[in-house]
């Protein structure tokens, strides 16, 4: 009892605990009050940029946001929107004079423009669905503004889609009826909607539904940053679709490019794998897009193909570059590739010509950049650590005078004493070699003994890296007096495919050899930490690794499971991503081959060595790894007598988003691992 009376006075007065230099450890209450720098686009002369910037409330239990303008010089910086409500997305007229960006300021989310020299916002769209929240692009001409909303697939006006919307909202029916899969995605219920791709004329809101098919725009998962995107003449669109017949288990995304305002969708890619993301070189004779060889898999490498469009010849700009391509922009003359991709733990931004050649680094090494648009002369990044959350710089193309522009939390960061990343390397399973980070707590003492939390990513194609996280803060899981490691097992991107392919059929056997590897080598060779005072936690993957560990390993002195696997036949019935178990066990589980890698892999078949005190958390809206896994764990602990509790988020789905319920996530956490791994002084 003690213990967790100790942790709540841990939370609200470490401002007292006073590390080197004056600085304290953070608090939950320093991390949601941090501003979060969002979209950014820029004017077609390169000299300005807008960009928006979310602010999160403990009181309204959400975030609002406003738009700033900034000149590229960084010399003048001034707040375009002072709403209380969500001002998102802006984008640059061509002709530079105004903005347009997606509100809710009218209730639900619609497009608004105004002039950046001042003026009241002015509506452009009034449709009973509401606009997606997402990217918008305005055409060449500025006649034009391309967004998505979901609507009726069969509806052919607004007043369809309103009347439907009405009935299902009246009815006292509450029943869905569903003939096809899937009928959920991620958090949300489909309902019968689909994503379109939409066209707004500016000067009379008029509307017009360009795809009127029963596909989504963009498709429903595995999309790019930039789905669907004006030809520079603005004479057509390319955009990103999935045409299968059953798209529950296919990755085929495919991208389209269609002659406005009425012609026939015509695909362009070739794959059978994922297609996405394409983007026009400002002289409008080339269209390069992001593509996945193999079919079914959504961690595949994915390349940049250059697609010529009056001859229709496809070029693959990477086939021998390991790494995969992320965000792509053209130069301004058409001559140059840039493109950011995961990098040994960091995150760095490329150049390759568009004649072919090497990939050649522009970014600083060992650095998370996130590459945003290139202008005339400028490269726009994002730039992210441990320390720092994500802020804007500028450089020139070939990397040289780094700027940053924007200083979002320097008044907040100041204040607080947080500790880099370093990292390390090991030799992992099979002689692999295998990279981990490690952060030490506020006020670090080397020659005292320290608690550590050994944090798992998700993916499990996905990354620990030097950059600030939202959800998994490891300066936040540090900051009552851990030490934080972060290793990238087999499966991790940014180390090359084979790496990441090695986790495919084989869930806990290289990357749980990788992590216990890994524990070995800071055991071995930081001698401040503790190996009696050891805790572990994850989310996704990282929460059915935690499953994992529960039945075979003892090593841990507590264990927390976020949205973890439990049972892997299950997971398969219950999950609308059907191509993902496939893929990762090798087909569906009635097969008796593809059955038997199921059953090995499954956490629930070692149930009996479970013994480690485990926190279950799982959200009702939880699709992707649906709630009865959590609730199979917690019920397993209980009847085992396994010290174990379960928090249940009824509003949440994958990730926890409000801020009262991440508070109440990070108060938990903190508690349980206080319990467990730091002795109270009585």
């Amino acid at each position: 009892m003690k213990k967790m009376i100790w942790i709540a006075v841990l939370l609200t007065v470490a401002a007292a605990t006073l590390p080197a230099q004056g600085k304290r450890a953070m608090m939950f209450d320093d991390m949601i009050s941090m501003k979060r720098l969002d979209a950014v686009s820029a004017s077609s002369d390169g000299r300005w940029l807008v960009y928006n910037v979310r602010t999160y409330s403990l009181s309204t239990n959400t975030y609002q946001s406003n738009i700033y303008l900034q000149s590229v010089d960084g010399k003048t910086i001034k707040p375009l929107t002072t709403s209380s409500k969500k001002d998102l997305n802006p984008v640059f007229s061509p002709d530079g004079r105004q903005i347009a960006f997606v509100s809710n300021r009218s209730g639900s989310f619609q497009i608004y423009t105004m002039y950046i020299d001042g003026g009241e916002p002015a509506r452009v769209t009034n449709l009973s669905t509401g606009v997606s929240p997402g990217r918008i692009e305005w055409s060449s001409d500025g006649k034009y503004i391309l967004f998505t909303t979901d609507v009726y697939a069969d509806c052919a006006d607004d007043d369809c889609n309103r009347m439907r919307n009405e009935e299902r909202e009246n009815s006292k029916v509450k029943a869905q009826i569903f003939e096809r899969l899937p009928y959920r995605v991620w958090d949300s219920w489909k309902e019968g909607k689909r994503s379109q791709l939409f066209l707004a004329e500016v000067a009379t809101g008029k509307t017009t539904d360009l795809i009127r098919g029963d596909y989504d725009v963009p498709p429903i998962d595995l999309g790019g940053s930039q789905d669907y995107t004006f030809s520079p003449d603005a004479q057509s669109v390319a955009f990103t679709m999935n045409t299968e017949p059953n798209i529950a288990w296919s990755t085929n995304n495919d991208v389209f490019l269609m002659t406005l305002p009425d012609g026939e969708p015509r695909k362009i890619s070739d794959s059978p794998g994922n297609d996405n993301q394409p983007v026009f070189s400002p002289d409008g004779k080339y269209i390069a897009y992001n593509s996945m060889k193999r079919a079914g898999y959504e961690a595949d490498k994915r390349d940049i193909i250059i697609y010529e469009i009056a001859t229709g010849k496809r070029t693959n700009l990477t086939e021998k570059f390991d790494r995969s391509a992320g965000h792509v922009a053209w130069s301004a003359n058409s001559r140059m590739i840039y493109f950011d991709t995961d990098d040994l733990g960091y995150h760095s931004i490329y150049q390759i010509p568009v004649t072919g050649g090497v990939p050649a680094k522009v970014s600083a090494d060992k650095k998370f950049d996130q590459l945003e648009l290139v202008t005339p002369g400028k490269i726009i990044f994002k730039r992210t650590s441990v320390q720092v959350p994500h802020e804007l710089w500028v450089m020139n193309p070939d990397g040289s005078d780094a700027v940053q522009l924007t200083q979002l939390n320097t008044d907040i960061l100041s204040g607080l004493d947080i500790q880099p990343a370093e990292e390390f390397w090991f030799e992992g399973a099979a002689k692999a070699r295998v990279q981990g980070f490690l952060i030490k707590p506020p006020g670090f003492n080397e020659k005292k003994k320290y608690s550590m939390v050994y944090l798992v990513h998700g993916g499990p194609q996905g990354v620990f890296a030097d950059m600030w996280h939202w959800r998994w803060n490891a300066a936040l899981f540090a900051a009552p007096g851990h030490v934080v490691v972060m290793v990238n097992p087999r499966g991790s991107v940014g180390y090359g495919q084979k790496f990441t392919d090695d986790i495919n059929l084989d869930w806990g056997g290289r990357a749980f050899e990788d992590l216990m590897k890994g524990l070995d080598y800071v055991l071995a060779n930081y001698k401040f930490i503790d190996k009696n005072r050891i805790g572990a936690a994850g989310a996704s993957y990282g929460g059915y690794m935690m499953n994992w560990f529960n039945g075979h390993t003892d090593r841990f002195k507590c264990i927390i499971t976020h949205s973890g696997i439990m049972n892997k036949i299950n997971m398969y019935g219950a999950t609308e991503e059907l191509w993902f178990e496939e893929w990762e066990m090798g087909g569906p589980y009635w097969e008796k081959k593809h059955k038997e890698t199921y059953e090995k892999w499954s956490p629930h078949n070692y149930v009996q060595n479970f013994k480690t005190p485990t926190l279950v958390i799982h959200g009702e809206l939880d699709f992707r790894v649906p709630v009865t896994e959590g609730i199979h764990l917690f019920t397993v602990l209980q009847r085992k007598g396994i010290p174990s509790k379960f928090i249940y988020f009824p509003d949440e789905g994958h990730l926890i988003l409000k801020p009262q319920n991440v508070k109440l996530w990070y108060k938990e956490v903190h508690a349980w691992l206080e319990h467990y791994l730091i002795p109270y002084e009585k």
